[in-house]
């Protein structure tokens, strides 16, 4: 039986991986940073490694035949990556389904999709077998501005009237369990986005419909935005967050891909799919 490692098990698309291949005919280890750090649903094994501890990788990659690899934002983030290819092509894991970003290049003037554009280099060039998913803005970032929507009635970002093809965690989850229960994606980049490309605008009427609230979008300029995120999070992050948005607001992230249902034979998620299965969140 084929034994799949999930990192970032305790993540978001790490769990939706979980999930996804729940009941599936393999073995799936969860790695996780601290040991019972919280339940994983969906694991048959789990695994104590920190990306900075080769002993530990070597450790959680004995015996695995596909991996999927995410790693915590960082600064980091790079070379934590490049780090586990080396220990899963030591350990001959014969492949690897590796998150990006969409449009990850190494002259982007966004930090986040530089710094995939050199783990999908060295990947090219060193190994081990893999594949690259890449998605778009996530549907489920909207939640950690849930708190401010249910407190203001809405939620802010520098992104105008913008479309942005969003795509939903569960599907990437999807896809990830796709590509690493079949054969013939090695190799292979996908971009994962959502069925089109939508508004923040369109997105706030998802949500208000789902909850029947009213919310609101306005669009903000990338000072108002980056001041409710500083002191939640650091300085470089907050950048490379306003790097993105005005990489969305430049209308670079409006392509909409077939990669999620030609992998996982069901469509894209759509945001009304999205609103009506986190309505509960926007409320509470």
């Amino acid at each position: 039986m084929r034994r799949i490692l999930v990192t970032g098990a305790t993540g978001a698309t790490g769990g939706a991986v979980l999930q996804a291949l729940a009941g599936r005919d393999v073995t799936v280890r969860a790695m996780q940073r601290k040991a019972g750090e919280t339940a994983l649903a969906g694991a048959d094994e789990t695994a104590v490694a920190d990306f900075d501890d080769r002993a530990a990788l070597a450790a959680a990659l004995t015996d695995v035949d596909a991996a999927y690899l995410v790693t915590p934002s960082s600064q980091q983030a790079a070379q934590r990556q490049i780090r586990f290819l080396d220990a899963a092509r030591a350990a001959g894991v014969g492949q690897v389904a590796i998150l990006s970003q969409l449009a990850a290049t190494a002259d982007s003037p966004v930090r986040f999709l530089r710094w995939h554009a050199e783990v999908e280099r060295y990947a090219a060039e060193h190994g081990p077998a893999h594949t690259i998913l890449r998605p778009n803005l996530f549907l489920q970032g909207t939640l950690a501005f849930a708190g401010l929507n249910r407190a203001t009635g809405g939620f802010g970002a520098p992104i105008g009237d913008a479309t942005v093809s969003a795509v939903d965690v569960r599907d990437i989850g999807d896809a990830a369990a796709a590509v690493l229960t079949s054969d013939g994606h090695q190799g292979r980049t996908y971009d994962l986005t959502g069925p089109a490309a939508i508004t923040h605008a369109r997105l706030a009427e998802a949500i208000s419909a789902a909850t029947g609230r009213p919310v609101h979008f306005a669009d903000v300029s990338p000072d108002e935005f980056a001041a409710q995120l500083r002191g939640a999070l650091p300085d470089w992050q907050v950048d490379g967050l306003l790097e993105d948005y005005a990489h969305y607001r430049r209308g670079e992230a409006a392509a909409v891909s077939s990669a999620v249902p030609d992998l996982t034979g069901h469509p894209a998620r759509s945001v009304d799919e999205f609103a009506s299965a986190y309505a509960d969140a926007f409320r509470a």
